[in-house]
This record gives structure tokens, C-alpha cells and sequence, in this order.
């Protein structure tokens, strides 16, 4: 009924490190719900079903936990349900999470015959038995990727997670997507494995437009939980091409490099986890204080908020994988394993992953960027309302629950050969060999890539060095006794005021012009001049919006095809009696001529002739006028 080996165990260890320090945050936090029972309900069953998910020994216990999962965080984002757009989103995730749960079951009722308590072993067996394994690996990726908010069912994430009370966006983002990521972990080794070099391909591909994609919608989100879900979906993007270059690694044979590239993505799920709470928690206490999503309604909330604007840059910096911080050492390590794939020769691949390579490093430079945005903005220059001007910091227990996971980041940096060994062991016990000697082959100091030519980094001694200059020149500051100054918020040497420092649409204007065939912003431009003077404003504003590519193209798209059959089959139901004999008329002139076909009496003119009868044979008689 349920399994408690090293994998399950493994992510047992996440889900309590996401946990703890939101438990704190969550007490802070809930004396501003009204639907107390409600909200703790659900919070503490959410929990335990994530718990259930990655302990359940068979696929019933597992479908069990996953649903409970999914109901009770539907009703975690139902809590504070005062607006429509929140009753949207909830409707959305609903609908999103049963779209994968259906290709899960299907992949259950394949794999397991029909006898849902079997074991992992079991299914095994019958996997292999069956006739076409891509057909379940496509099942398996449907139902969890769209769990995990990867391209192209990542949909529902930047709606369902800003509309959640901010415990439970840091939970769902942080926690919540890595319990799909096990799930991968799971079924691929324990069912499906050994798996084609083609199916790594594609979650590679799969990986690198998740990581691009992501990045940059959060680079035009001016809503903060919003941009920090569209970051959720850059980083599930990151760990995919890790994943990606561990499968194919493995279908090659190439052992070492398929577990340290498996390695280098599970050490990022665990990244991903503490940073990605840690902001939704700092994203949070802002909200609690200034009562608004809009960065463009913050600013200077260093000043009165030290406790969140620091653990909020902690986070920054390590999602921006700056050096030498733990979201900088995976990243690293996905590099390096892409970086080991050069002597391999096979035309996919030499397409496939210099376009990984591109993602990654195009991501790298975004992210960045974008926290800059949204720290800047946020946490310097003036108050930029009367919101952010009355701010303060928030109550002990969310401080206690920020600073607890500010503690798990740094820890996840200090003591990376410590996790890595953890993760090593995973894969040791899924059936890889160790590559804990190879990556630590002169002690903790370095770690190595496994590849040809591989590089090494050197973390903790980079820490020291920077720690030892920052001392220095502290030191040197205080013994030459420079003259403090105390001056009022300044522009490049100027004097500015609220409405003329730079704004986040200001900031992201440049890549977002870059960037505008994908964008296709929809601008905004409203003015007020004084007495009819052209150049003396009253007031103006600039507004930029931009709805999603795939939302627009391939969701509305779908939408409307079904709206569209949906008249039609209205109106098969509602024909009148004529109307059904000249469709049993059109029905017979169909089979009559695809019966010429099998017959080898084809021809061109008479194929025009009659598809012209049937069409308007169909039109006149059938389909009538559209009212």
C-alpha cells in the first residue's frame, strides 16, 4: 500500500523542507482569513495528500492521494473567492488537472490490467508486454506535465497561483509542481524504463521552450505573484532539460552522464522549491501590506520592510543563478551535462541541444533581469502610493517562516555535497551506478563535471572569497573613518520624485519591444492636457497588457472549434424532419462515391462534380441559414 524507499523518501524530505517554515508563515497569516475552518481544512489534508502521493505503493493509493491533492488545492484557491477573476482561475485549475488526471488513469487501467492495487514491479511486466509503450509515455507526460505547468499545459498556472492566499501559492508552486516531477521519476524507471532515445528528445525540447517561454511572459507580468508563477514555469522548464539530457544520456549508455545529469535536476527541483516559496512568502507579506498585486503601486518598501526585502533578494539572486548560490550550482551542472553531449553523433540531437543550450543561457541572462525589475521596483526608489508609503513589517511568525526559509536556500548552497549525495543515492537505488566519487574526487572543496573535458566550480571557496573581500573593505571603511552622507532617493544624480523614477513597464520596455512579435502587446495610452496645450499634462497614463501566445492561439483557438461544433450538433438535434432525410440523402451520395474510389473508377472531374453537389446539397438542405 505504500513504499518508503530511497526515491519516496527522497521527496518526503522536499515536501517537509517546503512545509515547516510555511506552517509559521501560515500562522502569521491566517488571523486575516475570514474562512478559518475552511482554509485549515484543506491546508493540512493538501499537505498530507502531497505525502500520500509520493508514499503510495500502488496505482490505487497513488490516484487516491493525486485527486485529494487536486480537490483540496482547487479549494485552497476558493478561500478568499471575492472576485470573479478568482472563481475563473479556480474553474480553470479544476478543469486543467482533471485534463491530466484522465491520461493518468488510462495509463493506470493499461499498466496495471485492470488491477489497480498491483505494485510498481507488476506494472512493470505488463508495460513492457503491451504494444505500444510511446502511447502510455505519452499518457504519463499529459497527466503530469500538465500537473507540473511545462509548455503547452501551463496554462492555468499564472491564474490559479496569484488568486491562492500566499501560503498557499508558495505550497502550490514550491511544493506542489515537484510532486509531478516524481511522479515522472517514478513510473519512467519503475515501469517504463528502458525507454528510446526519442522520448528524451522530446522532453528536452519540451524543457528548453518551457524555460524561454516562461521567462519571458514574466518579464511583461507587472503582477507579482503572476510573474513569480511564470518564473514557476521557466525553472519547471530547467529541471525538463536536465531530465531530457538524463534520458537520453541513459538510452545511449552513456551511465555516468545520465546520473549526473539526473543528479543535476533533482538538485534543482530542490532549488526551485525553497526559492520559489520563499518569494511567494515575500510576495505575500507585500500584498498583506499594501493590498495590491501591482509592483507599479510599490516602491521603498527597504525601508520598512528589511526582513522581507532581504530574504526576497536572497531568493532573487538564487533564481537568477548568480554565483555562488545554490540555483547557480544546478544550473551549472545541467550546463556541464549538455556541454558532455559534444562527441556524440546523431542529427536530433546536434539540432536538439545547442537549441537547449541557447534556452538556457538566454534564460539565465532574462531572469535576471527580471528579478532586477521586480526587486528594484519593489523594494528601492519612493513610495509610489500611499499603500506602500503606510507599509510595515509583517508579524513574527510570517518573519519566522520567511527567515526559516532563507535558511533552507543557504543551506542548500553550504551543504550541496551533502544533497548531492542524498540525490546520488536515489539514482543508485533506481538501478544507476554512483557518480558521487567522480563529481567530489578531491573532496567537498570542487565539484566536477563527469563529462569529457568537464569543468569544475569551486562554491564554498568562492563564498569565502566574496565574504572575505565584503569584510575588507567593511573594514577598511571603518578605519579610514569616510564621511557618511545622508541624501534623499535619487536619479542618476537627480532629484526624483514618485512619478518620474523608473517604472517596471519603463524597464521591461526595451526587451519587450525586442520581443513584440511574440508579445503582440495591446497598449494603452491615455493623456489629459491642460487648457489645450500640447506639452502641459494633467494627466496620462501608459498601459501595456499581453495575453499569452499559447492561450491565444491554441486555447481560444480550441474554444471557438468547440463552440462551433456545439451549434451544429444544436442544430442536428433540433432539425426538422425534411432535414434529416437530406442528411440521410448526402450520407448515401457519400458512401456511393467513396465506394468508386475502392472500385478504381476515380476521377478528377467527376471528384470536383460531385463534391460541388455536396456541398451545396449540404449547405441548402442541411445546414440552412445560421440563426
Amino acid at each position: 500500500m505504500f513504499v518508503f524507499d530511497t526515491l519516496s523518501l527522497v521527496f518526503v524530505f522536499l515536501i517537509l523542507l517546503g512545509v515547516v517554515p510555511n506552517l509559521f508563515y501560515t500562522f502569521g497569516y491566517l488571523p486575516h482569513i475570514e474562512r478559518k475552518a475552511h482554509f485549515l481544512i484543506h491546508y493540512i489534508t493538501f499537505i498530507l495528500s502531497m505525502l500520500g502521493v509520493v508514499t503510495a505503493g500502488n496505482a490505487l493509493m497513488f490516484l487516491l492521494f493525486w485527486e485529494l491533492m487536486s480537490l483540496t488545492s482547487w479549494q485552497l484557491i476558493l478561500t478568499e473567492a471575492k472576485e470573479k477573476s478568482t472563481i475563473d482561475a479556480a474553474r480553470f485549475y479544476f478543469f486543467m488537472t482533471h485534463f491530466g488526471f484522465v491520461f493518468l488513469l488510462l495509463f493506470f487501467l493499461i499498466v496495471t490490467d485492470g488491477d489497480l492495487e498491483a505494485g510498481f514491479g507488476a506494472m512493470h511486466g505488463v508495460a513492457h508486454a503491451f504494444a505500444y509503450p510511446t502511447l502510455l509515455f505519452f499518457f504519463l507526460i499529459l497527466g503530469f506535465l500538465s500537473k507540473a505547468g511545462a509548455v503547452p499545459l501551463h496554462v492555468w498556472l499564472p491564474y490559479a497561483h496569484p488568486a491562492a492566499p500566499s501560503p498557499v501559492s508558495a505550497l502550490m508552486s514550491g511544493v506542489m509542481l515537484k510532486v509531478a516531477i516524481y511522479g515522472m521519476f517514478r513510473f519512467l524507471f519503475d515501469v517504463l524504463y528502458p525507454w528510446p532515445m526519442e522520448w528524451g528528445v522530446l522532453i528536452l525540447v519540451i524543457g528548453a521552450l518551457s524555460s524561454l517561454i516562461g521567462v519571458l511572459y514574466a518579464l511583461s507580468e507587472h503582477d507579482i505573484k503572476a510573474l513569480l508563477a511564470n518564473h514557476s514555469i521557466e525553472n519547471i522548464g530547467i529541471i525538463l532539460i536536465g531530465f531530457g539530457m538524463g534520458m537520453i544520456f541513459d538510452a545511449l549508455h552513456l551511465d555516468k552522464l545520465a546520473t549526473f545529469a539526473f543528479i543535476a535536476a533533482l538538485f534543482h527541483t530542490f532549488n526551485h522549491m525553497s526559492f520559489k516559496s520563499l518569494l511567494f512568502m515575500g510576495a505575500g507579506s507585500v500584498l498583506h501590506e499594501t493590498h495590491t498585486k501591482n509592483i507599479e503601486k510599490y516602491g521603498g518598501l527597504m525601508k520598512t520592510m528589511p526582513v522581507t526585502a532581504l530574504t526576497f533578494l536572497l531568493a532573487s539572486v538564487s533564481i537568477s543563478a548568480l554565483p555562488p548560490t545554490n540555483g547557480f550550482l544546478s544550473e551549472w551542472m545541467i550546463f556541464q551535462s549538455m556541454l558532455g553531449s559534444h562527441a556524440i553523433d546523431n542529427m536530433s540531437l546536434k539540432l536538439a541541444i545547442p537549441f537547449a543550450v541557447f534556452a538556457l543561457a538566454l534564460t539565465g541572462g532574462l531572469a535576471i533581469a527580471c528579478f532586477v525589475k521586480a526587486y528594484g521596483i519593489t523594494f528601492l526608489g519612493l513610495h509610489r502610493s500611499a499603500n506602500a508609503r503606510h507599509a510595515k513589517e509583517v508579524n513574527r511568525p510570517m518573519q519566522t517562516g520567511m527567515l526559516l526559509m532563507a535558511g533552507v536556500v543557504v543551506s542548500l548552497m553550504l551543504f550541496a555535497p551533502a544533497f548531492i549525495g542524498l540525490f546520488d543515492r536515489a539514482l543508485t537505488s533506481l538501478g544507476r551506478s554512483s557518480v558521487y566519487q567522480a563529481i567530489f574526487p578531491d573532496g567537498i572543496w570542487h565539484i566536477h563535471s563527469v563529462g569529457m573535458h568537464g569543468g569544475v566550480v569551486s562554491p564554498l571557496i568562492l563564498l569565502a572569497a566574496l565574504l572575505l573581500i565584503t569584510g575588507l573593505l567593511w573594514f577598511g571603511y571603518k578605519a579610514l573613518g569616510v564621511k557618511e552622507r545622508i541624501h534623499r532617493t535619487w536619479a542618476c544624480g537627480y532629484r526624483t520624485h514618485a512619478r518620474t523614477q523608473y517604472s517596471a513597464t519603463g524597464f521591461a520596455g526595451p526587451i519587450r519591444r525586442f520581443f513584440n512579435w511574440l508579445y503582440r502587446p495591446e497598449e494603452h495610452f491615455v493623456k489629459e492636457t491642460l487648457a489645450g496645450h500640447a506639452t502641459k499634462f494633467d494627466r496620462s497614463s501608459y498601459d501595456v497588457h499581453v495575453k499569452p501566445l499559447f492561450e491565444r492561439s491554441l486555447y481560444a483557438g480550441t474554444v471557438a472549434l468547440a463552440n462551433r461544433i456545439s451549434y451544429y450538433v444544436y442544430r442536428l438535434a433540433h432539425f426538422e424532419q425534411t432535414r434529416y432525410a437530406a442528411m440521410i440523402f448526402n450520407l448515401m451520395l457519400l458512401v456511393l462515391f467513396s465506394y468508386r474510389i475502392f472500385a478504381h473508377q476515380f476521377s478528377w472531374a467527376t471528384f470536383a462534380l460531385e463534391s460541388v453537389v455536396m456541398i451545396i446539397t449540404v449547405k441548402v438542405l442541411i445546414i440552412g441559414e445560421k440563426s
